[in-house]
């Protein structure tokens, strides 16, 4: 007898009473309700009946879709959703105004159904889109004026929208691995060395020799580095100094971390 076609795994079927029993107290009282890695492969309705917790992880599941209902958790401050199979997102995400973090890195949303109302977190301070098949980025997530770190590593991007790279308070942006032109190479070059030209530096004299040692390295990379693009207009010269300013810490490698930090 010939078998039918296989409909897929049905995944881990979640009752309340499992749903209860998942639920961690953290250190400052917060309500974690800790579903990962529990092969869900639909979002399990009993769960709203959790909804007035803090923090909420579905993540490394098997989720193609989060409902509209998502709205019920108005408390949540902290969604983890990284790691499932989930291909847009419901426009009522948008109603989460205490969100601060959304992971929603390793999925498979495109630009097309990556919500307009995600502008409306406007307390979200990190956002982490990468390893998703996003092409661009919308403009309107220039109204998240509260966020502080922006992932958008391993995606499919060739730009990244002004309104986004100004944010006010944004200090980390990963867009490592897309595939963006030589123009913003260029650009990131020339960030670079507007970045050195604001250092504090230093004459030779100045410098001890493993620190002198350290600044030759790094200004040698840069200087093969500037060789592979265009020159800048406005040509910097810095007569007798090198950088950066080793005396501010005991350790150049510390220093160089410290700035890519920054």
């Amino acid at each position: 007898m010939a078998k039918g076609k296989g409909k897929g795994p049905e995944g881990k079927k979640i009752t309340l009473k499992t749903a209860k029993n998942s639920i961690k107290i953290s250190f400052d009282g917060s309500r974690r309700l800790d579903l990962s890695k529990m092969g869900i492969t639909t979002f399990p309705k009993c769960i709203l009946k959790l909804a007035d917790v803090d923090e909420l992880d579905l993540s490394r599941n098997m989720l193609k879709k989060i409902p509209n209902s998502i709205e019920k958790f108005q408390n949540l401050r902290w969604l983890d959703l990284h790691s499932n199979q989930l291909e847009e997102l419901p426009k009522t995400l948008g109603t989460l105004q205490n969100l601060f973090y959304l992971n929603i890195c390793n999925n498979k949303l495109t630009s097309k159904n990556l919500p307009e109302e995600l502008n409306l977190l406007k307390n979200l301070r990190i956002l982490n889109l990468g390893l998703n098949c996003l092409d661009s980025i919308p403009t309107s997530l220039g109204a998240l004026k509260e966020l502080k770190e922006l992932g958008l590593f391993d995606n499919l991007l060739t730009a990244i929208p002004n309104s986004v790279k100004r944010l006010p308070k944004l200090k980390k942006l990963n867009a490592e691995r897309n595939p963006f032109p030589e123009l913003m190479k260029k650009e990131e070059y020339v960030d670079s060395i507007k970045r050195i030209e604001s250092l504090y530096l230093v004459q030779e004299k100045d410098l001890c020799c493993s620190c002198l040692k350290t600044c030759q390295k790094e200004r040698d990379k840069l200087n093969k580095f500037k060789n592979k693009m265009p020159c800048p207009s406005k040509k910097l010269s810095f007569p007798s100094l090198l950088t950066p300013n080793s005396t501010a810490m005991d350790n150049q490698e510390q220093w160089r971390l410290k700035d890519q930090h920054i």
